[in-house]
């Protein structure tokens, strides 16, 4: 890790440039450094600035904006329904392929772009990427009111998942080992429980709590899909959020047995992540532990690692 100076990025067909007014640092990123996806390159996907240069739509220009992380080839039949997520030879903003907002400006394909709402700040826009991925759970199961659910952690992405969803089923429960993180959640009418050893999820949890339809996996963790098992309940759903370098063992014969349905997530729609933050559904200024300059980008990269810490966020102006 370290700063090189680059030429400010040349925008191709369809692409404009932003300059970057502050990014967030995300335990992707934390994972990218420790090997996942073999990254190389400028990391940084969660972030929000203003147009500096747009060919093809000048109108832009001078606009804040956030910006969607999946590049497709605009070609393929998962392009074509709109749906570049999927596109098998995409590259991901600061993942795989394309240099990220770890730096002063960024190039961007003008259809991944969102114009973000005067009523938000630009530290809560930061947050468009994460709570989209938080939402976008609502979109891939059939939440509904009477469903006993779980979200399991209480990092940054489990307490925007349990802001966010509360709208859906009010009484989800998080379950966390953080007690000022749980403490924010609260705050924003989610029911919380706090552990203080993971042990409890496997031992006496369980048995205390009974079993759950719905159970979300935001551990961060790679034995967090096994712990989210033990609180599924038979023909139940477990969504799984962590993105990890270590790989997961999974005890397959439990989910054949118990017929149990296992959904990834990942990315989701910025429009409805800024239709709740402009709503105020959604509080994310709390998660904001503190924010840096982007010259002190490698202490606030170490203060991002530390357990338990929140978002940290990075200030070009």
């Amino acid at each position: 890790m370290s700063f090189v100076d680059k030429p400010i990025p040349e925008t191709g067909d369809g692409e404009l440039l932003i300059k970057l007014s502050m990014a967030g640092i995300c335990h992707t990123d934390i994972e990218l450094f420790n090997g996942y996806y073999g990254f190389a390159g400028v990391a940084g996907h969660e972030f929000a600035g203003i147009v500096e240069k747009s060919p093809l739509t000048p109108e832009l220009e001078g606009k804040r904006v956030v910006a969607d992380i999946n590049c497709g080839c605009s070609i393929c039949a998962w392009c074509l329904k709109g749906n570049q997520r999927h596109c098998p030879s995409r590259k991901v903003t600061g993942i795989a392929g394309r240099d990220g907002a770890f730096a002063e400006y960024i190039k961007v394909p003008v259809q991944n772009v969102h114009l973000v709402d005067e009523t938000i700040s630009t530290a809560e826009a930061v947050f468009v990427e994460p709570l989209a991925a938080a939402l976008e759970i609502s979109q891939q199961v059939h939440i509904t009111g009477d469903l006993r659910m779980m979200i399991l952690g209480d990092g940054k992405l489990g307490l925007l998942i349990a802001a966010a969803l509360r709208h859906y089923n009010p009484n989800l429960l998080l379950v966390g080992k953080h007690a000022e993180n749980l403490a924010i959640a609260k705050k924003q009418g989610v029911n919380t429980l706090l552990i203080h050893s993971p042990a409890e999820l496997a031992d006496s949890l369980p048995e205390k709590l009974g079993l759950f339809d719905l159970v979300v996996e935001a551990t961060g963790k790679a034995d967090g899909i096994n712990y989210a098992l033990n609180f599924t309940k038979p023909e139940g759903t477990i969504v799984v959020k962590t993105t990890s370098h270590h790989p997961s063992q999974i005890n397959l014969a439990r989910i054949v047995v118990d017929e149990i349905n296992i959904a990834g997530s990942r990315c989701g729609d910025f429009d409805l992540a800024l239709s709740f933050l402009k709503n105020r559904l959604v509080d994310v200024t709390p998660l904001i532990e503190s924010i840096y300059p982007f010259s002190g980008f490698e202490k606030a990269f170490r203060h991002a690692c530390r357990p338990g810490a929140k978002k940290i966020l990075l200030n070009f102006d």
